[in-house]
């Protein structure tokens, strides 16, 4: 008996093995077999399949896919004060590759579970900025290491102000989360950038989204909140 096959893992999933096998949008994959190699809370696992070239002939590979779910962010601006509301909270993986400190500045982010993206990132922003924001704008989803993790990210953009706040924020200390709110001046956050101060890519997307065609643009107009 092995733990998210036959019976549950600690997230009490089975069946973790049959992902990917009946998949038949390309008629040039022929998925062989998934063996699942980790389910300690995301899940790992090795995928064989026949891979069809484009000269004709077929091959067999091996790819291992890192499943995390699927996420969402958002970037809360403010379009008059030409302000944007960041957080600043420790990553481990950063961290241990070379980052200084592990403590990222990055737009509000959540992974998603079964809840439906726009509900969970207006929770999320909430929960880590304290601000509770109407409208939310979709600006694209994108699969952000499509060689190896599964995750989609739907990206966001909102207007805030010193009236959506509602709570100090900070995430929810039952969970571990320690996150600290820090606004600033959208174009020093694109000096950051530049410097390398912000290197987290989600948020990173999003500035740029927003000085190219979002609210920070020559021609972009958005709602205040």
């Amino acid at each position: 008996m092995t733990e998210g096959l036959d019976v549950p893992d600690r997230r009490g999933r089975t069946g973790l093995d049959q992902a990917g096998r009946a998949l038949t949008g390309n008629p040039g994959v022929r998925v062989r077999d998934v063996r699942l190699l980790a389910c300690n809370w995301y899940v790992l696992r090795t995928t064989t399949f026949d891979y069809r070239h484009a000269d004709g002939h077929w091959s067999t590979q091996q790819r291992e896919t890192y499943d995390r779910g699927n996420g969402a962010t958002v970037l809360l601006y403010d379009p008059t004060r030409r302000t944007v509301l960041l957080t600043r909270q420790f990553r481990y993986p950063a961290y241990v590759n070379g980052h200084p400190d592990g403590m990222l500045l990055e737009t509000a982010a959540v992974l998603l579970d079964d809840e439906a993206p726009e509900e969970a990132i207006r929770r999320e922003a909430a929960e880590e900025t304290g601000h509770t924001v109407g409208e939310v704008e979709q600006v694209f989803s994108v699969y952000m290491s499509p060689g190896s993790v599964t995750e989609r990210l739907h990206f966001y953009a909102a207007p805030y102000s010193p009236a959506t706040r509602t709570s100090t924020g900070g995430g929810v200390a039952e969970e571990g989360e320690d996150i600290e709110i820090v606004e600033l001046d959208f174009d020093h956050a694109l000096d950051l950038v530049g410097n390398g101060e912000i290197a987290d890519a989600k948020t990173i997307m999003l500035l740029q989204w927003a000085a190219l065609s979002g609210p920070f643009s020559p021609t972009g107009r958005r709602p205040a909140p």
